[in-house]
């Protein structure tokens, strides 16, 4: 439950680890973000063989299995859902942040039910464009997105990032874009930078 804020309902925010992490990877963040916020954290629904779980499986081009894209997409459909059922959340004020492959899995939750959500947070990740899902892209006038990636990046270049960036700059006029020197992580920075970002919108 957020440190402060008052009675319900609460702004809220829900994580999207990435692959081979669980649903504890990402709350060590939250400590730099709004006490405000009501956090949830989503675990993706397949096992990963070397650990954790994973929201798909991809090709060697980053191009999503369709079969677990779909089934992972519906899931955290549903999941939104029944956060906004379930938790005093003020759905009003309704994030998603997500890292990597959690970064995918939201900018597909954002621009294909973008009325659900106050803002998208993706850092590190891509947007799959032919993923088998329609994004709604004349419906993203009030979409808030913070999209960040690292140059240095080996795990996801940030040429993919740049081309998210692309395919959004005339569609989502609230986008907002940072590189950052750093790899593949979420780094003090940009974690202030989300907070930042974030902090008007509550």
């Amino acid at each position: 439950m957020p440190e402060t804020g008052g009675s319900a309902p609460h702004p809220a925010l829900i994580l999207l680890h990435g692959r081979g992490a669980d649903e504890d990877d990402l709350v060590g963040i939250t400590q730099d973000l709004d006490e405000r916020l009501l956090v949830l954290s989503a675990r993706a629904p397949f096992p990963f063989p070397y650990g954790g779980f994973t929201w798909y499986d991809a090709g060697a081009d980053g191009t999503p299995d369709p079969l677990h894209f779909a089934e992972s997409c519906n899931r955290l459909s549903a999941f939104i859902d029944d956060v906004l059922r379930s938790y005093p959340v003020d759905a009003d004020r309704l994030f998603l942040l997500g890292f990597s492959m959690g970064a995918v899995m939201s900018l597909v939750a954002g621009l294909t039910r973008p009325e659900k959500f106050r803002g998208v947070s993706a850092n590190s990740g891509y947007l799959p464009e032919h993923a088998g899902v329609h994004y709604r892209w004349d419906a993203l006038a009030s979409l808030n997105i913070f999209l960040a990636h690292g140059t240095q990046d080996p795990v996801v270049p940030v040429e993919l990032a740049r081309r998210a960036k692309d395919l959004l700059t005339d569609t989502c006029p609230l986008l907002r874009y940072r590189e950052y020197p750093v790899g593949h992580e979420l780094s003090q920075q940009s974690v202030a930078d989300i907070a930042a970002w974030m902090g008007p919108l509550l």
